[in-house]
């Protein structure tokens, strides 16, 4: 049986022992989850990027990014057969809402609701990229104190049950002490709670750091990774990430008339479309020859920023991308916003089951421990037993002791050792380091050498009682690749 059969067979267990309460409803929901799409939550200080960065997710400006009412609400963006909005009010019952497109854009009428009236809108659309994530948007994290960082922290950090999220995309401009605070906060080193291995840093508005110079991204590269390196923030987050927000968005929603007026700028001579390009104003208001308009410039800027306009026009000029289409990838590629993808599916996507078993027994173990009633101590000692012996879970609580510090070594075997359970993503080639391509013969011959390894590790006596416990896990990691490679022949 499986880590989620096992999960599944738990709940069933407890919605039998508490029914009739409420809890066996609360149940039944969480069992449900098991079968819904992964629950990522977007979340970072006021201004750092959210929506931008959620809809560049999704692949359509459905996140509104001004600072209106709805940014204030907590929002969530989920797949359906139909389009509508639903409101959840902190009392009373759901219900619909009345929405308009603008320019791409949702604009959602509130009806005279309050943002403090609340406790979420649902949005539902048909996306694919929503069939496999359902996307929480949160209002900006400042103060505790501010009502709007409130709702953040209660849904992520709720104090008396468990987040609905089963993981987070975090976006700092630095690190911020509040950001520390969230996270922190975020984390347990429990293996049912939240942690860092299910939570993504991004360096947003990547662009902004260079002050849109060309090579502002490749700036923004090098303080991600020194980030990413500190271990400060990799007791917090798994991975740093620079994307630039803005252009991610454009760069999936471009259209033919915006590559049309990209293109008279890139048929500039390179002098003079460097100097139209000096500074955001210049660009809004010289060289009236052009043939835009003000309001083109002005939302050319609105949707690339200068770095954009200087990195669309310049690939145009060069020929690197010739169509929207190739325009629209090449562009994604350059925001980080492929990259985040391939971490998001690395990291998250690939292992689902196990954040959302993870959610599950978070749940059920609240439940048990907070209304005791006959028959949950089996179910609790059931759930001790899941976490206790699934190796999934195992994986992830070395991964959080290495990310804390508490297991420690040579930096090549704590590298080796963090790649075998599934650090940096949970196939084969992940963790034993190979190329993405590697042959089957190749991926056997590197697990049974890390077998190898691995067990000399943990039969020395002069190894650490922490590393020689990871030694065994990390065992059991190299068996199961090579079990599952034997079964693909």
């Amino acid at each position: 049986m499986n880590l989620v059969d096992r999960t599944r067979a738990a709940l069933d267990q407890a919605i039998t022992v508490y029914r009739g309460t409420a809890d066996a409803a609360r149940l039944a929901a969480v069992r449900d989850r098991l079968d819904a799409p992964l629950r990522v939550a977007v979340a970072g200080r006021v201004k750092a990027g959210k929506s931008t960065l959620l809809n560049a997710l999704v692949g359509e400006r459905l996140a509104p990014t001004d600072a209106g009412e709805c940014t204030r609400i907590v929002t969530w963006y989920r797949d359906g057969h139909t389009y509508q909005v639903e409101a959840v009010p902190k009392q009373g019952q759901p219900h619909r809402l009345r929405f308009s497109r603008d320019d791409g854009a949702i604009d959602i009428d509130l009806d005279g609701l309050r943002a403090d009236d609340l406790a979420q809108l649902t949005v539902t659309w048909p996306s694919q990229a929503l069939r496999t994530l359902t996307l929480i948007d949160t209002p900006g994290i400042g103060s505790l104190s501010d009502q709007n960082s409130r709702h953040t922290w209660d849904l992520l950090v709720p104090d008396d049950e468990e987040t609905p999220a089963d993981a987070v995309v975090y976006l700092l401009r630095h690190l911020h002490p509040g950001d520390v605070e969230f996270l922190r906060a975020f984390h347990d080193t429990e293996v049912a709670r939240p942690s860092p291995v299910n939570a993504i840093g991004v360096l947003s508005r990547a662009d902004e750091i260079g002050a849109g110079r060309p090579d502002s991204m490749a700036s923004a590269r090098r303080i991600a990774a020194r980030l990413g390196t500190d271990p400060n923030v990799r007791r917090l987050v798994q991975s740093v990430v620079p994307v630039a927000g803005l252009l991610a968005e454009t760069a999936v929603t471009l259209t033919e008339v915006e590559v049309g007026q990209l293109r008279k700028v890139a048929a500039l001579p390179v002098k003079q479309a460097e100097e139209l390009l000096l500074s955001a104003d210049r660009f809004a208001s010289a060289m009236p020859e052009l043939g835009l308009t003000d309001l083109e410039r002005q939302a050319l800027l609105a949707r690339f920023g200068l770095f954009g306009v200087r990195l669309a026009s310049t690939l145009l000029r060069r020929d690197v991308a010739g169509t929207a289409t190739g325009l629209s990838r090449e562009l994604a590629d350059r925001s980080g916003l492929t990259q985040l993808r391939e971490i998001i599916g690395s990291l998250f996507l690939e292992r689902r089951d196990v954040l959302k078993s993870r959610s599950a027994l978070l749940a059920l173990a609240d439940i048990t421990r907070l209304r005791p009633r006959t028959g949950s101590d089996s179910v609790s000692a059931g759930v001790e037993e899941i976490m206790a012996s699934a190796h999934p879970f195992n994986e992830l609580r070395v991964l959080s002791s290495l990310r804390a510090g508490w297991i420690t070594g040579k930096p090549e075997v704590v590298a080796e050792l963090e790649c075998l359970i599934g650090g940096s993503g949970s196939t084969v080639a992940d963790r034993l380091r190979l190329p993405p391509d590697a042959a089957a013969t190749e991926q056997s011959a590197g697990a049974l050498a890390a077998l190898a390894r691995w067990q000399r590790r943990a039969e020395n006596p002069l190894t650490s009682y922490e590393m020689t416990v990871a030694a065994r896990v990390a065992i059991r990691s190299c068996e199961g690749m090579l079990a599952g490679l034997e079964r693909r022949r």
